[in-house]
């Protein structure tokens, strides 16, 4: 039985929805379209399926499903490989719930050095459930929040007002969060913590239609411009480090051009961090 044959489904049936026969290349079937993208029976035949076959998955009534087939319906789909590694956790096999409690992430030490030898710019390392369990003293004075251990970053990120008015491109970070989280959830599909925290996110409609949409990203590198109230625009490329140890913890670093407005200001905004009255001009 798949981890839930319904996101199986439903991810399957907005991927053929955005693809046109012109783009998965092929002669359209003639008759009148009700559907933005491919048919249900376009799409079999790209795969090599039956239209019953196909049919069963998307309705969530196809138990099993092999590799090679997800991987024939990712190749007509134009999946890239994101979105493939994430049909392939929504096809597989559900294990049972856990039942013993996961005991709390511990920050791992190798991560931490790199933290301490990072001082000079803004550093976050996030766990699973993108909770935070540590920052420097620079990244809190850029988001203008304490992000103290336990603070789950998504949360923050969609629901503080503060973050909307500090990121300058909110809307492309937030819609990025939202693509994280549900490649998150494909993986965790029995984290009750996970998904009682999506479904709270939910609750506000731009995240609800970012969801519905099906798309899917791992944490990766993008650039995030912050308005400081006191620096004025500072302008980072962020990246995401992840350590050996344990995959679920990710170092991100606010890196800048050298010689940049934004590497010249980060020394008065380090002074400030560690000032207990930061001034404000």
């Amino acid at each position: 039985m798949p981890a839930d044959r319904s996101a199986l489904g439903a991810f399957l049936r907005s991927r053929r929805d955005r693809l046109t026969p012109a783009q998965a290349g092929m002669t359209p079937f003639p008759g009148p379209r009700r559907v933005p993208g491919l048919r249900k029976e376009e799409l079999a035949v790209l795969a090599g399926l039956s239209p019953d076959y196909y049919s069963r998955l998307e309705q969530g009534r196809q138990a099993n499903v092999s590799v090679g087939i997800l991987d024939e319906l990712a190749r007509a789909l134009r999946l890239d490989d994101v979105e493939r590694q994430h049909l392939h956790d929504l096809a597989a096999p559900a294990g049972r719930p856990g039942t013993v409690r996961e005991p709390p992430q511990v920050a791992d030490p190798g991560l931490l050095r790199v933290m301490t030898t990072l001082d000079h710019v803004p550093v976050l390392l996030l766990g699973d459930r993108s909770q935070v369990l540590a920052r420097n003293a620079l990244l809190r004075e850029v988001l203008g929040d304490p992000m103290e251990p336990g603070r789950v970053f998504s949360d923050w990120l969609l629901t503080d007002p503060v973050a909307r008015e500090r990121i300058l491109n909110w809307v492309e970070f937030a819609q990025y969060a939202v693509a994280a989280l549900r490649r998150e959830s494909a993986r965790r599909p029995h984290d009750r913590r996970l998904h009682a925290e999506i479904a709270r996110l939910r609750t506000d409609p731009d995240v609800d239609r970012w969801w519905e949409d099906h798309r899917v990203r791992d944490y990766a590198s993008m650039t995030k411009r912050i308005q400081h109230p006191a620096a004025g625009t500072l302008t980072f490329g962020v990246e995401v480090l992840v350590g050996p140890l344990d995959p679920g913890q990710r170092l991100i670093v606010y890196t800048c051009e050298p010689g940049s407005a934004t590497a010249l200001a980060l020394p008065l905004l380090t002074s400030w961090a560690l000032d207990p009255v930061p001034p404000r001009g």
